[in-house]
């Protein structure tokens, strides 16, 4: 159980719903205007080229990336409120230390602390891309 007094898992849980509804807007105006009206455009041009369909295939891959990551986002901060509710929530699934305020503050779906977050980093650093 973490020593978060009320008011600032209040707080937390404010920042919490106001980074769950930005990206829900987020996406929902991305799925909107999904660079499809991009891509016809450039396809639909006289004479068209392969630089228009390479341009328009790769605005339509950026926008799926995108969407991706929100929806990752949307779901930590869903685990995040499970974390709330069985009063796991600051408290690290590396140490069971519990996460410092201010981390969570930055970084409100901080399932680790600092250290271990640092040391899961190192051991699970994707081969081919720098270790801290």
């Amino acid at each position: 159980m973490t020593t978060l007094t009320p008011s600032q898992l209040d707080q937390l849980v404010m920042l919490l719903k106001q980074d769950y509804q930005a990206l829900l807007i987020e996406v929902r105006e991305e799925l909107e205007n999904s660079g499809e009206q991009h891509r016809i455009d450039l396809l639909n041009r006289e004479p068209g080229d392969s630089g228009d369909e390479s341009m328009a295939s790769t605005l339509a891959d950026f926008n799926l990336a995108v969407v991706d990551r929100h929806v990752h986002a949307l779901r930590d901060i869903e685990a995040a409120f499970r974390r709330v509710k069985d009063e796991s929530y600051g408290v690290c699934i590396g140490c069971g230390d519990e996460i410092n305020f201010a981390r969570l503050q930055a970084y409100p779906t901080a399932k680790r602390c600092i250290v271990c977050q640092e040391k899961h980093e190192r051991e699970y650093a994707q081969p081919g891309h720098p270790r801290m």
